[in-house]
């Protein structure tokens, strides 16, 4: 039964971390860090924003941008952690 927790949080814990290499990678793109003329870069860039853009648009539905201020990734990193607690949660429960 573990094993399956165990398999359920590491799932998370990459979805944690892909929504954050995202983020972190548009404020590079956006002060001009990162080049996507680079192709691994583009590759790398659309990569994430074909995974994670159809998630941000359902969130986008409820949460507007607000001043230009995009709350998507955060609003996804909160429900990523409250699903995390839900299942150590439920991990420790049964046991």
């Amino acid at each position: 039964m573990t094993t399956i927790f165990q398999v359920l949080l590491l799932i998370v814990d990459i979805a944690k971390w892909i929504v954050l290499a995202n983020v972190i990678m548009s404020w590079l793109v956006n002060f001009q860090v990162l080049n996507l003329r680079q192709p691994i870069v583009s590759q790398i860039w659309y990569g994430l924003k074909g995974i994670l853009e159809p998630i941000y648009a359902q969130i986008r539905r409820v949460v507007p941008v607000i001043s230009g201020i995009d709350f998507a990734p955060l609003v996804l990193l909160i429900g990523i952690f409250a699903l995390r607690q839900a299942i150590v949660n439920n991990m420790y429960a049964l046991g």
